[in-house]
């Protein structure tokens, strides 16, 4: 009767164990989103910035050279011949700002490369006028449509189509553990095409974020979604219950922080400047910006980047397909073990029983 209080505290104390094991997660989540958001995003600060200052005579050339000696590294300053050059860099990305000088001093802007940028290189020459004791006037040469005033629209469409991605995974890796893995693959994909669909209708008719190229836009959210969704489906293969946490480390934590969706990395940390060149929402949202502000200026790479991020999913369910056949080959070779020892045991139990008659 005494064994009654004791098999429930077991019964209590063996949950408690399992519940805080599975608090790890959330715990790590916390840590890791702390120190990457705050990482990248807590004190943006210019380093190499690229701005031009129009002009070919000394006294450019002086102003050129006095900035770049005063942002100690904050500015990339150049010279350019004239206000057209000026405008080509700003719409090929090349700058982020370009100064006009003169008795009514102007600043060249794109705001759809990066409003953020946009607005500390406005700090920066508004304080130059104004040394000058004249008024800037900004011009901006190539703005955001006019449902994204702050041009960080596309960043927030990343946001969600990668968790419409990234959540999926947990579903089908989860609920459709039964199914095979070629069967999860393929709702992998159609799930893609569905999450892509919804991004692209917050993209256009319902917030009117980009005014045009959106079909465009949405291949680029399709192949985004796909590779996140297969790369996801693949790893639950082998992190199983640690499959939430792998993909919010590479679809969350590493993958907003370098999209550039808020600071572009000349605003940031170095880290997370080098992840920007190959991280897939880096691809996705400046792949964007180029289909759609600028003309298709570079828009290859960033296609190329998503196509390898689409390709590594593919060969992650590959290994992740291969390793479920040598486990299910395993299991076999184990019962058909245990069945020749059960078979065995038996005919040796027979035997007995006929020599002892």
């Amino acid at each position: 009767m005494s064994a009654g209080p004791s098999s429930a505290s077991g019964s209590t104390a063996g949950a408690l164990r399992h519940v805080l094991s599975h608090l790890i997660t959330p715990l790590l989540m916390c840590v890791g989103m702390g120190l990457a958001y705050l990482g990248a995003f807590h004190a943006p600060a210019p380093h190499d910035l690229r701005v031009d200052v129009v002009g070919s005579g000394a006294r450019a050339q002086v102003l050129a050279q006095t900035l770049q000696d005063k942002g100690d590294g904050a500015l990339s300053v150049r010279t350019v011949a004239n206000r057209d050059a000026a405008a080509d860099h700003l719409r090929t990305q090349q700058s982020y700002g370009a100064y006009v000088p003169g008795s009514k001093p102007e600043l060249m802007v794109a705001t759809a490369s990066s409003d953020t940028s946009a607005t500390v290189v406005q700090k920066v020459f508004t304080e130059v006028a104004a040394d000058q004791g004249s008024p800037l006037r900004v011009t901006d040469v190539e703005p955001t449509a006019a449902g994204d005033p702050t041009g960080q629209g596309i960043f927030f469409l990343l946001v969600a189509v990668s968790i419409g991605s990234y959540a999926s995974v947990a579903v089908i890796g989860g609920a459709g553990a039964v199914l095979a893995l070629r069967i999860r693959a393929g709702l992998a994909l159609g799930t893609s095409l569905v999450v892509s669909a919804i991004g692209a209708a917050f993209a256009g008719p319902v917030f009117g974020l980009v005014d045009h190229g959106l079909g465009g836009l949405w291949a680029m959210a399709w192949l985004y979604s796909a590779g996140i969704l297969l790369i996801g489906v693949g790893l639950h293969t082998f992190l199983k219950r640690w499959t939430t946490l792998g993909v919010m480390l590479l679809f969350v934590m590493l993958n907003f922080t370098s999209s550039g969706g808020i600071f572009r990395p000349e605003l940031q940390p170095g880290f997370f400047g080098a992840l920007h060149s190959f991280w897939n929402g880096a691809g996705f949202v400046e792949g964007v910006r180029s289909h759609v502000y600028f003309g298709g200026h570079a828009l290859g790479g960033h296609l190329l980047v998503l196509s390898l991020w689409f390709v590594a999913g593919l060969v992650v369910v590959a290994v992740a397909g291969s390793a479920e056949a040598r486990r299910r080959h395993e299991a076999a070779e184990k019962v058909r073990e245990t069945a020749a020892v059960r078979t065995t045991a038996v005919a040796e139990e027979e035997m007995e029983e006929a020599v002892g008659v």
